[in-house]
C-alpha cells in the first residue's frame, strides 16, 4: 500500500515539474530573471529526483539472491539519499551562486516583460499545489495522528517525505521568486531578484540537510516504531508457553521488510516438538500483530534469569 500511494505522489510530481521546469525556463529566456532561472534550475533537479525514486522503487523490488540474502530493499533508501544530494548541490548550490552574482551586479541587469515572469510562476504555483496535495493525500493513511514533523522524522517508507518536503520547498521557493521578481518590477532594483534567488537557495539548502540526515539514518538500518516493538511484544505475550521475552532487535531492511530477532524463555521441561510449535505459533502472531515482519528469527532459552550472553536482564524491551 505504501509503494503505491508513494508511486501515486511521485507520478505527480514528476508530470508537475517537467512542466513547471519548461514554462520557467521560458520565463527566464524573456525576462532574464535570476530568481526564475533558479526555480528552473530546481525544478529540473526535482524532475531528476523524482526519476530516481521511480528507479529506486524498481531496483529494490529484485528478488534475493546469494549476494543479497536479504533482497534489495534498501535501494529504496540509498535512491533516496542521492536525491537529498542532488537537491543540495544542484538545487541550493547553484541558488547561491546565482544570487550572489545578481546581487553584486543589482544595476547591469533589468526584468523584460516582467509581466510574463509573474504568469509563470502563478501558473507553476498552480501545478506545484497539485503536486502536493497528491503528497499529502497519500501520505495520510501512512501518517495516522502523527504531526507531519513527526511523520517526515519516523516514516520508514522514504518517497513520500522527499516528495512533501521537495514540493513545499518549492511552493515556497515559487512565492519567494513571485516576490523577488514583483519587487523588482515595483522599484527598479534587480537587488530584489537576487535576494529572491538567494532565499530559494537558503531554503532548498535546509530541506536537502534534512533530508540527507534522515536518509542516512534509514541506509544505517533504523529499527521498529515503539508502537510496532509493543505490538511483537504483546503478540510473544500471549503465546502460552512463553515465559517472557529475554531480548528483541528490530531492523527495516526495506520499507515494507522488517527483520525481528528476539530471544524467548520457555519452561525447561517443555518437549522439543512443543517448542517448536510454540515458535512457529509466535511467528504467526507476530506476522498478524505487524504485517510489516517479514524475516524473524526466534531463540528459545530457557529462563534462568541471566542468560549466557548476560542479557537476559534485559527484559521486556518496550
Amino acid at each position: 500500500m505504501s509503494t503505491e500511494g508513494s508511486k501515486k505522489a511521485i507520478i505527480a510530481a514528476l508530470t508537475a515539474n517537467a512542466g513547471i521546469a519548461a514554462a520557467k525556463f521560458v520565463g527566464w529566456a524573456v525576462t532574464g530573471s535570476s530568481s526564475m532561472l533558479a526555480e528552473g534550475v530546481h525544478s529540473v533537479a526535482d524532475t531528476s529526483n523524482q526519476a530516481l525514486l521511480l528507479l529506486g522503487q524498481k531496483r529494490a523490488g529484485k528478488e534475493a539472491d546469494k549476494l543479497h540474502p536479504f533482497g534489495y530493499g534498501r535501494a529504496r533508501y540509498f535512491y533516496s539519499f542521492i536525491v537529498a544530494l542532488v537537491l543540495f548541490t544542484l538545487g541550493s548550490l547553484f541558488a547561491l551562486y546565482e544570487g550572489y552574482q545578481k546581487i553584486r551586479h543589482a544595476h547591469d541587469h533589468e526584468l523584460s516583460s516582467p509581466v510574463i515572469a509573474v504568469v509563470i510562476l502563478v501558473f507553476a504555483i498552480t501545478l506545484e499545489s497539485y503536486s502536493f496535495r497528491t503528497a499529502v493525500r497519500e501520505s495520510k493513511p501512512l501518517k495516522g495522528r502523527a504531526s507531519w514533523w513527526r511523520f517526515i522524522r519516523t516514516s520508514r517508507t522514504p518517497e513520500l517525505p522527499v516528495v512533501l518536503l521537495e514540493d513545499a520547498g518549492a511552493l515556497v521557493g515559487l512565492l519567494l521568486a513571485l516576490i523577488g521578481v514583483g519587487l523588482t518590477w515595483l522599484t527598479g532594483n534587480g537587488l530584489w531578484d537576487g535576494l529572491g534567488t538567494v532565499g530559494i537557495g537558503l531554503l532548498l539548502g535546509i530541506i536537502a540537510i534534512v533530508l540527507i540526515i534522515e536518509m542516512k539514518s534509514l541506509l544505517l538500518g533504523e529499527g521498529a516504531t515503539p508502537d510496532e516493538e509493543r505490538a511483537i511484544v504483546a503478540a510473544i505475550d500471549a503465546e502460552p508457553n512463553v515465559q517472557r521475552v529475554i531480548h528483541l532487535k528490530t531492523q527495516y531492511l526495506g520499507p515494507e521488510e522488517l527483520l525481528v530477532g528476539v530471544k524467548v524463555a520457555i519452561p525447561g521441561t517443555k518437549h522439543a516438538s512443543t517448542i517448536a510449535r510454540t515458535i512457529d505459533s509466535a511467528e504467526a502472531a507476530i506476522r498478524q500483530a505487524v504485517p510489516h515482519a517479514r524475516v524473524i528469527y526466534i531463540e528459545p532459552d530457557i529462563d534462568r534469569g541471566t542468560d549466557a550472553d548476560g542479557d537476559a536482564d534485559e527484559g521486556r524491551q518496550r
